[in-house]
């Protein structure tokens, strides 16, 4: 919850491949206090089965920037698992790595705003934008 000194975030995953939610993606929250200042570390959540982060940490406050950190390689991991267990004859279909093994978004605000941010993520793009 945003307050008049300090920001909040939130954000979910939807992946366009499925047209689903994405559950169990590990996303870490970070946040500075200036342009040229460093990067503290607040912790992190994991998506739900609707893909949201209810529970991120609070931002400090004097915080100006906020990097989320998408840990996606292991989502896709584990769909292409299900995928090729449940179609045995495609596992040996050539199917590569993951091309974004992790999305890193990072975005200025202000105290008092809040910012939701959801990703829109397949397996070789994504996109991201300030909701509401």
């Amino acid at each position: 919850m945003s307050t008049a000194t300090t920001a909040s975030v939130s954000t979910h995953i939807l992946d366009t491949s499925v047209g689903r939610p994405a559950a169990g993606v590990a996303v870490r929250l970070a946040a500075r206090d200036g342009r040229d200042a460093g990067w503290r570390k607040l912790g992190g959540s994991a998506t739900d089965a609707d893909g949201r982060c209810k529970d991120l940490p609070a931002l400090p406050e004097g915080t100006t920037h906020v990097r989320l950190d998408f840990a996606v390689e292991p989502y896709f991991d584990q769909k292409q698992a299900d995928a090729q267990q449940d179609a045995p004859a495609n596992r040996d279909s050539g199917a590569g790595a993951v091309f974004f093994p992790e999305v890193a978004i990072t975005f200025a605000v202000e105290p008092g705003e809040h910012y939701h941010v959801p990703l829109l993520l397949n397996p070789f793009g994504y996109s991201v934008y300030r909701g509401s």
